[in-house]
């Protein structure tokens, strides 16, 4: 016999707040929300009502949502003025930052299109974004202004630069403040966007070794709201039932990039609508130390991101220096995440146990797909969860068939939050990676077992998870085969407990060349971001190991090479 869950019945039932129907997207039936808004317009504007209470803090900033409502309004209203319209494209190339956060409002609430860039990336990387994404607008940082001010010539359709920091006019670049000045600035500017509109164009790496722009639409980022709203308001109803305080997301520490949809779409967005105060890190490398104070002073209660940073701060010898029991919910994605970290965190955040959350996601479905939490989380710590609602998910075996129960095969998914519109400017990814009826092919191996819960054993691309950070081996293996002393180069992965992974180049030299590892590394340095950069060099003089059909035996050069001590770059540098 079937029990019924009176909270799933109240909650998913007939005209209940979260009541799931069938319906055409793109021309696709899925399941969706019933009741849902229909762009983020309309998140704006709620978030606009909001009492004065902060929104944004990063160090002495603070920005209430009443305050916050105005710079996005400025923003749309100058973006407006100097001839940017509905489906331009805007980029944003900075560190994380209150002005990032208010153009992004700014530009989804007036039907443009967000290019959010990674802000580690290098000048060509750079370079080859803002050219293909055709940015009209780019508000960008110091530090990066110093890296894309030679660009500008030849990106004809960029007419405008503002930069946070800018003081004076420099060129075509204008102090970002200009932005954000106007007192009582208009409505939005425009029509209001459609649900299956563009609201970003988001870029993650390419298997060719050029990036791909994601394309995330309205209806994508408002799907995924209401998918995290949803599981909260389940935890909260459940723990309620057990007599348990209320588990309500307070204030969040963002540690992760906002130009990550987990930094962007997961927690920016939600705090956002939800009401909460986010907490900005300044630019710079993470360091635990200021974060746990950060907690303390602000009486942060979620924290999370990627399994790295909550490694450094359960590992920190500061640990008990600072007190950090305002902290109620933990999540984090982006990268596998070991069971000892999970033993690590109930010892250290007792009072979250009952809150610890992981996600599986990527770029093209929005941020989250699935998730495992609380307890089903501590009896599956090796899983990343069953799928959230209204996301399908299939395991297809070699044969194009659904696999077994626990049968291996590549994670298919299909919904609202999933990436239908396809690729920017690229129909050759788009017919490697979309099905006719609208099922994404992830690249991931997994397996699902009896329960519907998601392991995930490996990658069908050759790709490489660093602290949450996809890297492409071959993007890297085509500025290494540019050197002039390389004759041969392969990319691998080799574990790193806090990493999750680190890069190995191993390199056949040209005969007679005597180049070292480090002006390998500085080669590579030159062209791609840090993050990228191989941590460990084998050089060799003889040919690498390939099979009959002249594929490289990443296998055997993977070896048994292991780094388990902290790395001396940091790819958390802004």
């Amino acid at each position: 016999m079937t029990t019924v869950d009176p909270i799933i019945t109240q909650l998913f039932g007939p005209e209940g707040p979260f009541e799931i129907v069938i319906e055409p997207v793109l021309g696709i039936d899925l399941q969706v929300y019933k009741k849902r808004m229909r762009s983020l317009r309309e998140v704006a504007e709620s978030a606009a009502i909001r009492a004065d209470t902060d929104f944004l803090v990063q160090g002495d900033q603070r920005l209430n949502y009443v305050e916050h409502d105005a710079w996005a309004r400025s923003a749309s209203a100058a973006l407006a003025a100097i001839g940017v319209e509905s489906g331009d494209r805007v980029a944003i190339v900075s560190a994380n930052a209150i002005e990032w956060v208010a153009m992004f409002w700014g530009c989804v609430g007036s039907g443009v299109v967000t290019v959010p860039l990674n802000a580690w990336w290098k000048t060509e990387e750079l370079e080859f974004a803002l050219n293909d994404s055709g940015t009209k607008v780019m508000l960008c940082d110091l530090r990066r202004w110093e890296l894309v001010r030679e660009l500008v010539p030849s990106l004809p359709e960029l007419t405008h630069v503002f930069v946070i920091g800018l003081t004076e006019p420099d060129g075509i670049a204008r102090p970002a403040s200009e932005l954000f000045e106007q007192n009582d600035p208009p409505a939005f500017s425009g029509a209001a966007p459609s649900e299956d509109d563009l609201a970003a164009i988001l870029y993650t790496s390419g298997t060719t070794g050029k990036p791909k722009g994601a394309t995330v639409t309205h209806r994508q980022v408002i799907g995924n709201l209401q998918n995290i709203m949803c599981a909260s308001v389940v935890a909260t109803m459940r723990a309620a039932e057990a007599g348990a305080p209320s588990m309500y997301q307070a204030g969040s520490l963002l540690v992760v990039p906002l130009f990550h949809v987990t930094g962007c779409l997961a927690t920016m967005v939600t705090s956002y609508a939800t009401g909460g105060k986010l907490v900005l890190m300044p630019p710079g490398r993470f360091d635990a130390d200021h974060a746990m104070a950060t907690i303390e002073a602000e009486r942060v209660s979620s924290i999370g991101g990627v399994p790295t940073i909550m490694w450094r701060i359960v590992e920190s010898e500061n640990f008990s220096k600072y007190d950090l029991s305002s902290v109620t919910r933990i999540s984090y994605g982006g990268a596998p995440a070991a069971p000892e970290l999970v033993t690590r965190i109930n010892e250290c955040f007792p009072q979250a146990k009952s809150a610890l959350t992981t996600a599986y996601g990527l770029t093209e479905t929005a941020s989250v797909a699935t998730a495992n939490a609380g307890a089903d989380y501590l009896n599956h710590p090796d899983s990343c969860g069953r799928p959230v609602p209204t996301v399908e998910m299939r395991v297809v075996a070699e044969d194009g068939k659904d696999a077994p129960l626990d049968g291996k095969g590549e994670v298919w998914l299909r919904g609202p939050t999933i990436m239908l519109r396809g690729y920017w400017n690229r129909p050759d990814a788009n017919a490697e990676a979309l099905t006719a009826d609208g099922w994404f092919k992830t690249g991931d191996i997994g397996r699902i077992d009896a329960e519907g819960f998601l392991y995930l054993i490996d990658r069908a691309k050759d790709m490489i998870i660093r602290a949450g950070e996809n890297i492409y081996c071959v993007e890297v293996e085509n500025i290494l085969f540019e050197h002039p002393d390389v004759l041969d180069a392969a990319i691998v992965g080799v574990p790193h407990k806090q990493m999750g992974e680190e890069v190995k180049a191993v390199v056949q030299r040209r005969p007679g060349s005597d180049v070292t590892v480090e002006e390998i590394r500085d080669f590579c340095r030159l062209h791609l971001a840090d993050f990228k950069v191989p941590e460990y060099v084998d050089i060799i003089d003889d040919p690498l190991p390939r099979n009959p059909a002249g594929k490289v035996l990443k296998n055997i050069l993977r070896g048994g090479a292991s780094a388990f001590a902290p790395s001396e770059s940091d790819d958390s540098a802004l």
